[in-house]
This record gives C-alpha cells, sequence and structure tokens, in this order.
C-alpha cells in the first residue's frame, strides 16, 4: 500500500475527520536531503475533525502522530495543518 494510502486509512480511522487531504510533496524534494527514492518521502497533510475541537495545538499533533503509528519514522517530512 502506498504511504498516501496509509495516511489517510489511520486518519480516517482515528478521527473520522471532515476534511481529509494528503498530498504527496515528493517530487519538490527530487535530489534535496531526504529523498529516498522511493518517491514516497515529503507530504502535507489537512485534517479538520471534531474530535480536535477541545485539543490544544500540541495535543493535536500527539494524536495526529499517535494516530499515524510508524509512519513519521518511515517518510523525512510531515507537514500538518490540523483543525
Amino acid at each position: 500500500m502506498a504511504v498516501k494510502d496509509e495516511i489517510e486509512a489511520k486518519l480516517r480511522a482515528a478521527f473520522s475527520p471532515d476534511l481529509l487531504d494528503v498530498v504527496n510533496e515528493s517530487h519538490r524534494h527530487a535530489g534535496h536531503s531526504g529523498d529516498d527514492g522511493t518517491g514516497e518521502s515529503h507530504f502535507q497533510i489537512s485534517i479538520r475533525a471534531p474530535a480536535f475541537a477541545t485539543m490544544s495545538r500540541v495535543q493535536r499533533h500527539r494524536a495526529v502522530f499517535a494516530a499515524l503509528g510508524d509512519i513519521p519514522q518511515r517518510v523525512h517530512a510531515l507537514g500538518l495543518d490540523i483543525g
């Protein structure tokens, strides 16, 4: 399964988001540090879910990283826009 699909599946299961947009930006970093040649090294995630309403910004980030499991260790960069 592609990393993008894994990210989407894990975040949908954990948060039932109203909005989830996962963009693979790896092509923009080809040849740069962190480019592992797989085409799956850099992602931008935008997510909106009712579960985040009572959480602080730090709690939201921690919750997303917990839901992603080992994915953050397998990619070079994750940009997060959480609300």
